[in-house]
């Protein structure tokens, strides 16, 4: 059982990462052709994408983009009930 918490732990913190990573990286690089971003987007955006969605149906944000924070504040509470079950 410990093994399994710890992969979860890991998981969600390397995903945490990775979107802190792109948004990052949106915030200095422009240049959608560069393979690091791609590779960022391509992991992120099944994450990002329904916190986006969301966000634009509350009509919250304007110009910012609050899905980052949101799917990290998500993720988060998951990793957290997903370990007190177990």
């Amino acid at each position: 059982m410990w093994i399994l918490k710890q992969t979860i732990i890991r998981f969600v913190g390397v995903v945490n990462f990775l979107i802190i990573a792109r948004a990052l990286f949106s915030w200095f690089s422009r240049g959608y052709s560069n393979p690091i971003y791609n590779i960022l987007y391509q992991i992120t955006e099944p994450i990002l994408y329904p916190f986006r969605q969301l966000q634009e149906k509350i009509g919250v944000g304007g110009m910012i983009d609050f899905s980052p924070l949101l799917a990290i504040v998500a993720l988060d509470i998951l990793q957290r009930v997903i370990l007190s079950i177990l």
